[in-house]
């Protein structure tokens, strides 16, 4: 039974089972959507590319799972036009690059003052 898009909550959608390919049914089952919602959003969101085998049937995986619920809470639950949507999560990929740059900043650093600790104490030591 496949259920009808915005009727249900984000949080009631069921768990995502530990497989590494979903079918187009399947997606479309955990997250809600019917589809053909699924096929216009892949023309849309520029990061939801499944892989196409076989008389090109898609393939999703469990990232592009996690990617389509979170398009359907931006367009369903807090109410984002498509682009909209996009644009948000362009915003998230870069805020999680610029956080990525910033942890390993905060690495050097902290590498930086372990070893003028450990040459401190080396001198005290010595």
């Amino acid at each position: 039974m496949q259920a009808s898009s915005p009727d249900i909550p984000s949080s009631e959608l069921p768990q995502i089972p530990a497989k590494r390919y979903f079918t187009i049914g399947e997606v479309a089952e955990l997250c809600g959507v019917k589809p053909h919602v699924l096929r216009y959003w892949e023309q849309e969101f520029t990061q939801l590319k499944p892989v196409k085998r076989g008389g090109n049937r898609r393939y999703y995986q469990h990232h592009e799972v996690m990617l389509i619920r979170r398009i359907r809470h931006l367009l369903y639950e807090e109410g984002f036009t498509i682009s909209g949507a996009r644009n948000r999560l362009g915003e998230s990929a870069i805020m999680q690059h610029e956080d990525a740059q910033e942890l390993e900043r905060c690495k050097a650093l902290m590498a930086e003052v372990r070893s003028e600790i450990e040459a401190a104490l080396a001198e005290l030591r010595g």
